[in-house]
Parts: C-alpha cells; structure tokens; sequence
C-alpha cells in the first residue's frame, strides 16, 4: 500500500491544504484519509485512550470532511493521547492498512510507521515550532514552504541544516500544490511500501 503522511511545525500552517490538494490531484486511487491528532479536551474520560470518528459527509467544514470533498473514499478523525501510544497504535492499524492508498496528517505517527513519503508544512510567518516538528523534520522526503519569500521566521536557522538535504516547494497558498511535488509523489506512488517500526 501507498502512505502519505503530511506533517507541520505549528498548527493552522496548511497540513490539511496539502494534504487534501494531494487527494484531489490523485482522485484516481482510493484514499483512506486520517487525521490523527493528540489534543484532548479537558472533560474527556481519563481512561479513555483514544477517540475514532468515521467522518459521513462531504458538506461540512471539518478537516476530515475536507477530505471527502477533496475524493477521499473514507476519511476518520482520530484523537490519541500521545503518552498512550504505543498501546493505541495498533487499534489504529487495521484503519490505516484498510485500503491500498493512506494519506495521513500527523507528525506522532511517525513513531510507528515509515511511510513512502512524509511531507513537513513549513509557514514562515508562523514561529512557534513544535516539538514533534523538531524530532521529525529529519525524517522529511519533502517540505512545503509557505510564505517563506515575504517571511523570515525565528526557526530559519534551526531547519537550515536540515533543509539542506531535502527538496523544498515553495507555495503562497498551500492549497496550491507546486508542480515538483506533485511529480515526487506520482513516482512514490509507482514504488510503494507499508513498514511497522520495530
């Protein structure tokens, strides 16, 4: 199976852009699309480890419905508590090995699979990073670069080193995915794995 996992530094950077313009790009295969996620709200059950929704329609304005729209064959939001995930991930597997495409929008994830391509969303007029983003971005096939010609964020210097090795797309609007990456995934797809971290 072929997985996708799109990454940012920071939340409200256009990892949903992205990954539903990838969907919609490539409306020919059909993609099971997750949004995992590790914020829980306070009145949530203390035993409760982790939260899946199958999301139903197309019309509303949820990131997972954005998904449907896009040409997503399913679409779930999945909340996990991240200090629990070693005991969730595998009630999560048999959703994200349920189809032969998986677009996954996480940076967490990344502990327990080795996708075919991850792409980390950098907005440089946003400067907090996270520090999920910073123990991943080494893993990054590819980044995309958002406002980075009319922005200089407090983070440029961190990511220097890391940049230096991966191909980076730069975009005003990341809902507009840039012709490069677009080419990047059309070659995963044609060479396409599925591991489980040991």
């Amino acid at each position: 199976m072929m997985t996708i996992v799109v990454g940012g530094h920071s939340r409200k950077v256009g990892k949903t852009s992205v990954a539903a313009g990838l969907i919609r790009a490539f409306s020919q295969y059909s993609w099971t699309a997750v949004k995992l996620t590790t914020h829980w709200h306070p009145d949530s059950p203390a035993d409760e480890a982790c939260s899946i929704v199958q999301e139903t329609s197309s019309e509303g304005k949820s990131d997972s419905a954005r998904y449907l729209a896009a040409g997503a064959a399913r679409s779930f939001w999945i909340r996990m508590r991240e200090e629990r995930s070693e005991e969730t991930f595998p009630i999560l597997l048999p959703i994200l090995q349920s189809g032969p495409f998986a677009m996954i929008e996480s940076n967490c994830i990344l502990r327990h699979i080795r996708p075919d391509l991850y792409i980390m969303v950098l907005r440089c007029d946003v400067d907090d990073f996270k520090e999920s983003a910073r123990k991943t971005i080494g893993q990054a096939h590819a980044v995309v670069a958002v406002n980075c010609d009319s922005a200089s964020p407090v983070w440029k210097d961190f990511v220097r080193e890391s940049l230096a090795r991966i191909p980076v797309f730069p975009t005003q609007d990341p809902a507009v995915i840039p012709a490069g990456l677009l080419e990047l995934v059309a070659s995963k797809i044609r060479d396409s794995k599925f591991e489980i971290r040991d």
